[in-house]
């Protein structure tokens, strides 16, 4: 357990994880008599464990949330390149009529002069 004189509100997550790892098995009595050597409270221990289980929750849902942002991002990629690939073949479109036009107006040119 961490020394240097720390209160145990002030321990690091790895050692209030490690509390927790080590009280899990115990029963009440034995929870009682480790807190007393270690000079905690159970409410304490128990507030830490608590949180240990809130904070895995929130990774599982974190997890979702990023899973279904890949989902939509997936989607929305496909969109744009469906669109992107539209565009370009308009662009395309467009050029080749305009050539085509300059070709024509090009030899209307040289048929007046004739």
């Amino acid at each position: 357990m961490p020394g240097s004189g720390k209160t145990s509100d002030n321990w690091s997550a790895e050692a209030k994880l490690a509390v927790v790892i080590e009280t899990t098995p115990m029963s009440e009595s034995a929870l009682s008599e480790y807190c007393r050597l270690k000079g905690l409270y159970i409410e304490q221990v128990k507030k830490w464990k608590r949180n240990c289980i809130q904070g895995q929750l929130n990774e599982v849902e974190r997890h979702k949330q990023i899973q279904h942002q890949s989902k939509q991002d997936k989607k929305e990629t496909k969109s744009l390149k469906r669109e992107l690939n539209r565009k370009e073949k308009a662009l395309a479109e467009a050029a080749a009529l305009l050539v085509l036009r300059k070709k024509y107006n090009a030899l209307w040119e040289e048929s007046e002069e004739d």
